[in-house]
């Protein structure tokens, strides 16, 4: 199996600069994209073969992930069913026969720190989640966990 993640910083602006050619060359099973910045209705995007999913945030423009799929999922979940966290289309779970797959763009903590509560609350409930589905079946994660400094 072949996975690739991404994040893109904005999928529109890789359309525009030969981002439909590198993801057909790459021939992936499952490519997970994040900080999609955009509502799939904002781009054609047609790529045959793949079942497509998408978590965008209520604000348009901002984070957002997605996975594009040739094997289709037993199941399909979308945030960590927490009103405060499932704002911002950060997570995409996608179970299979053997695994879940974990797409998510992890929030920062933003200059000075702003969003440092916030952030430790995130990762709390998001370490929870993860355990949750651990207890079933395997778990791979991929995606941007915006650790660096």
């Amino acid at each position: 199996m072949k996975l690739i993640s991404w994040n893109v910083n904005g999928l529109r602006a890789c359309l525009n600069k030969g981002f439909n050619d590198f993801f057909t060359s790459m021939n992936a099973d499952i490519f997970c994209i994040q900080e999609t910045k955009m509502q799939r209705e904002q781009s054609e995007i047609d790529w045959p073969g793949y079942e497509e999913y998408w978590n965008s945030a209520v604000k348009k423009g901002y984070s957002g992930t997605a996975v594009f799929t040739r094997i289709k999922p037993l199941s399909v979940s979308y945030g960590l069913n927490i009103a405060e966290h499932d704002q911002e289309g950060r997570l995409i779970t996608l179970e299979f026969e053997k695994f879940f797959l974990v797409n998510v763009y992890t929030p920062n903590s933003q200059r000075g720190l702003a969003r440092l509560d916030y952030r430790m609350r995130w990762e709390d409930d998001f370490k929870t989640y993860l355990q949750q589905l651990d207890q079933t079946k395997p778990v791979i994660l991929c995606g941007d966990i915006n650790v660096a400094h």
